[in-house]
């Protein structure tokens, strides 16, 4: 089984926690850098399925870091470590997580970022659909899906910029052809926006076309 590569950005510091060395207890192979900079420049070199962005550990919010990363590969996982939880940067990464906690906390936020076999993973522009384990993440969130939801964000994402009207979609998501009552649909979506947006009253990503249907706006 290959050993899964993490690029750990942290500087040492006495009162601020290393994790490299209890993730590579855990079994990953754990690439250090100590900057910014030197990480990105060893991104290539490194090919890691995920980056930890230890901010609290180089007494910054990580917000560059992250976006310097993302600029690089827009795809790559990254868990960004605070001092605090109420901190800027956080939606520059696909996982937050605020000291203290402890490595297995860590871990449990690493796994279902990784990667699946690729032909499982659906990218579009912030949205990563991991099929296969059902589960979605987008803009700092990771949110487990129900089977009916991961069908409905697929429509959504293989059609999106285009209005879907609501007959089509609904037909399609619950396969049938009876649409006397699409009022569940309405149900879906909000759960839908709970799961991808930052504020989902006030939906930037997934919008309501009144009359017509929904348009998954990248």
């Amino acid at each position: 089984m290959k050993t899964t590569t993490l690029l750990v950005i942290e500087a040492r510091h006495a009162e601020i926690p290393s994790f490299a060395p209890d993730l590579q207890k855990k079994g990953f192979d754990v690439q250090i850098a100590q900057n910014g900079s030197n990480a990105v420049a060893r991104l290539k070199e490194v090919s890691p399925s995920l980056v930890v962005v230890n901010a609290a550990s180089l007494r910054s919010t990580g917000l560059r870091i992250c976006q310097s990363i993302r600029e690089k590969d827009a795809k790559l996982p990254i868990i960004l470590i605070l001092e605090s939880d109420n901190e800027v940067g956080k939606d520059a990464a696909d996982a937050v997580l605020a000291l203290p906690f402890t490595v297995q906390k860590l871990v449990n936020r690493i796994k279902p970022l990784l990667p699946g076999d690729g032909k499982n993973v659906l990218h579009v522009g912030p949205i990563r659909l991991d099929l296969e384990k059902r589960r979605v993440r987008c803009l700092g969130k990771s949110t487990k899906l129900t089977p009916r939801l991961v069908t409905l964000l697929n429509l959504l994402m293989e059609k999106h910029g285009e209005v879907v009207e609501r007959e089509p979609l609904f037909k399609k998501a619950w396969e049938t052809n009876y649409t006397g009552d699409t009022r569940t649909l309405d149900v879906h979506i909000s759960w839908l926006r709970r799961a991808i947006e930052i504020d989902p009253n006030n939906p930037k990503l997934l919008k309501t076309v009144r009359g017509v249907g929904y348009r998954l706006d990248i």
